[in-house]
């Protein structure tokens, strides 16, 4: 039988089956380890379910269309990047998700949530978004705002939803599917976010695939990635590049950089080419590095 992987909990994995609908607990079978494939939530795989009392065996992951080690999916279409005012918006993090997810196959978009609180930060991030092709959604989970508009985004894909805690994912969830599920908020000691979902879960919701992923402040750049490759991960700096006067043209210092132009044009966003500098000072380094 055939079904996609809705949460795994230790060597467990519990699979949503395509032919019958329902779930079946499975364990792993020791080739998968052999292969070095570690099974991950959204993995469409083959199964044989267990008699009885007893759990089946997961036996063959089948080829995924995208992937991203953290959060550690499989299969998804859209990668929504959830951030708010408070806490406040990591936005290297939203950029290294967005790589991740430019190289995983997926579709990044940001939904900024909170809107409430009464701030202009969707207006900030359009800004330092223009020029791409990325979509900024502007919502509040609290008042259901912006809500229908992103419910009709999602359906027909499978979309995870990640961010930093305390962004209000889950509050989300609950707005766009009424699934009850536990909120957090901030911390009274650190200000930073409780976490409420503890592992990345699929839920299949009015014909929609959801995943939810744990809240994270930290994500480390991958190893291996060269300056060109780096580069290559930004659309709209990829499809100036060869109006620059160097080839290739990393889109940094070098003099003739139509990228450089476009951004004191206007065209491009000023804060979104800062970062992408300091990322690139870093994946320099890295791969200065690879062989030490």
């Amino acid at each position: 039988m055939t079904g996609s992987i809705l949460r795994g909990i230790g060597s467990f994995y519990t699979v949503l089956c395509d032919e019958d609908g329902r779930e079946y607990t499975l364990r792993a079978q020791k080739k998968l380890r052999h292969q070095k494939m570690t099974p991950m939530v959204g993995d469409h795989v083959r199964f044989t379910p267990g008699q009885g009392e007893e759990d089946g065996w997961l036996e063959e992951i089948l080829p995924r269309r995208s992937m991203m080690e953290r959060p550690s999916v499989a299969n998804v279409d859209m990668l929504m990047l959830v951030i708010a005012s408070v806490p406040q918006p990591d936005m290297l993090l939203c950029d290294k998700l967005i790589l991740r997810a430019e190289k995983g196959g997926m579709i990044p978009a940001i939904c900024v949530n909170k809107i409430d609180l009464g701030d202009d930060l969707a207006e900030q991030i359009r800004r330092e978004y223009v020029g791409t092709q990325l979509r900024v959604f502007s919502v509040s989970a609290h008042e259901g705002t912006g809500i229908p508009e992103l419910r009709e985004a999602m359906r027909g894909k499978v979309t995870c939803l990640a961010g930093q805690s305390a962004v209000g994912k889950s509050s989300l969830l609950n707005a766009l599917f009424d699934l009850g599920l536990e909120t957090g908020g901030l911390s009274r000691k650190t200000e930073h976010g409780r976490h409420t979902t503890r592992r990345a879960e699929m839920m299949v919701v009015d014909g929609m695939f959801v995943l939810d992923t744990p809240g994270f402040s930290l994500l480390e750049l991958e190893n291996g990635l060269s300056p060109e490759e780096f580069a290559q991960l930004y659309p709209e700096y990829n499809a100036l590049a060869g109006s620059c006067r160097f080839q290739p043209c990393l889109h940094d210092r070098e003099p003739g950089c139509a990228v450089h132009a476009a951004v004191d044009a206007g065209e491009l966003g000023a804060a979104r080419w800062t970062r992408y500098r300091e990322l690139l000072t870093q994946v320099r380094e890295n791969w200065k590095g690879r062989y030490e």
